[in-house]
């Protein structure tokens, strides 16, 4: 077989990981060279500085003769890595945006490499196994008294509760194949706290359901009081109700009180619905899990190992207690999964996602627990939530100078120099950014805005989150 000219060699068959080689060699120098520029969380300057900087090494963007695949992938790696806010540097702390680890990105290669697509098991025959043996483990962690839990793989936390959102749709909607007349159907209704993810909100108009019923969460949590007295308000003078929950929050990683919460839930007849994006990876450890203790009573679960679970984005999962809730999920395309072809046993992938081309995201995370298995990943997320605990002590060390806010739940800290204002609070941070030293988000509360520092780098040192806090104090007006 004639030699491909260079830059259209394929990544797959025999001659792909020959031709990847040089390639990856290219990248791997290029990661190295753009992060010694960057030299912090993220390049100085501003968007205007780093944008210019972009345009100069892309331009043009569509030459009419290329300069090769060397130095392409030199020029634009390097420009990538070199404006990158980087999550492995520990001072990079405002999102739930992790650091992967060196082992799933490996993986995620060779899954682009392959490029099995997810929607049919003759473009997938060995993923779909992949898929279905760790997604069936994974939500045996959340359902372990389940005789045969299942989960989806998603994109992320938005797409888990979406999907959560219709299952909880359909499973109440009236049967349409009855031919007995009946009243107009209400529609599903959607309980949830002030503390939701927005994506609860965006899934509801989304799927044409009605605002949600959002109620107070004073203290950063759903309290079972204040759902009761709603869902008895409720009672006669609405439709289905689904109660979602959130088990660590974006704004400071609380825990909704999850038993009672299920006990209000099942009272009252209403669906239950766990977000457990952020704090479901506590599932892997021994010191921590506990703080879980009534996940398996929901009706749905949502998870996220792109967060405190250090895989590439994106690793989403939706977990249920068994298939037959996804069965609102079943679709037919004659070219993808044929009635025959499921009858002869070639496995239907369609019904298994509202998208039909998808990555194998599965296969970073199957390789991610072989390697490290529940106990390994579990002490990743014990020294995480350690390092927030250490960051707290820290604060409260260097009281009347800083203030704050809780103490942690899981991995992230809300803090503030003493008497500082909003106005002040939210130049410190831009400076920070502006100045590439550090990435702080920032969280607004019942008391105000916080700063707030989101640990997931389980490398982190004491001396790292030391600094931290004099960066900020560097900034901080006297």
């Amino acid at each position: 077989m004639p030699v491909p000219p260079a830059g259209t060699a394929l990544a797959g068959g025999t001659n792909g990981p020959r031709a990847l080689r040089p390639l990856l060699d290219t990248v791997l120098d290029a990661l190295t060279t753009g992060a010694e520029d960057r030299a912090g969380p993220l390049p100085p300057g501003g968007p205007e500085t780093v944008a210019r900087t972009v345009r100069d090494a892309c331009h043009p963007v569509l030459p009419d003769h290329g300069s090769g695949p060397i130095a392409a992938l030199r020029t634009l790696v390097h420009t990538l890595a070199a404006g990158a806010a980087d999550p492995a540097d520990p001072h990079c702390a405002a999102h739930l945006h992790c650091p992967p680890l060196a082992l799933a990105a490996a993986a995620d290669l060779a899954a682009a490499a392959l490029n099995p697509s997810m929607d049919s098991w003759d473009q997938a025959p060995a993923a779909s196994t992949l898929e279905a043996l760790t997604s069936r483990a994974l939500a045996a962690l959340v359902y372990p008294q389940a005789t045969d839990p299942d989960a989806l793989i998603t994109t992320g936390g938005t797409e888990s509760n979406q999907l959560a959102l219709l299952l909880a749709r359909e499973a109440t909607a009236p049967d349409r194949t009855a031919t007995a007349p009946h009243r107009p159907a209400r529609p599903l209704r959607i309980v949830c706290g002030a503390n939701a993810h927005h994506s609860i909100h965006r899934a509801a108009w989304l799927l044409g359901l009605p605002e949600p019923l959002t109620l107070p969460t004073p203290d950063g949590v759903l309290t079972a009081d204040t759902v009761h007295s709603c869902l008895a308000n409720l009672a006669g003078r609405t439709g289905p109700v689904l109660l979602a929950a959130t088990a660590g929050t974006t704004d400071s990683g609380a825990i909704d009180p999850l038993p009672a919460l299920a006990d209000v839930a099942e009272q009252h007849g209403a669906r239950f619905h766990i977000d457990a994006a952020y704090g479901g990876a506590l599932l892997f450890s021994d010191t921590h899990r506990a703080a879980l203790h009534g996940l398996a009573r929901a009706h749905t679960v949502a998870l996220d190992l792109h967060k405190l679970g250090w895989q590439p984005v994106a690793a989403g999962l939706l977990a249920v207690p068994g298939p037959a809730s996804l069965a609102p999920l079943a679709h037919q395309a004659d070219y993808l999964n044929a009635g025959d072809d499921t009858e002869a046993g070639l496995p239907d992938l369609l019904s298994r996602s509202l998208r039909t081309t998808r990555r194998p995201d599965i296969l970073k995370i199957a390789v991610t627990l072989k390697a490290l298995g529940r106990h390994g990943l579990g002490e990743l997320v014990d020294r995480t939530l350690a390092a927030a605990q250490t960051l707290a002590d820290l604060i409260e060390a260097h009281h009347p100078h800083y203030e704050l806010h809780s103490r942690p739940t899981l991995s992230t800290v809300l803090f503030r120099p003493t008497g500082a204002d909003h106005a002040t609070l939210a130049t410190i941070r831009r400076t920070l950014l502006t100045d590439g030293q550090a990435v702080l988000g920032r969280a607004t509360t019942p008391t105000g805005l916080w700063l707030k520092a989101t640990l997931l780098n389980p490398h982190t040192q004491p001396g790292d989150l030391t600094t931290l806090l004099k960066l900020v104090e560097g900034h901080t007006p006297r």
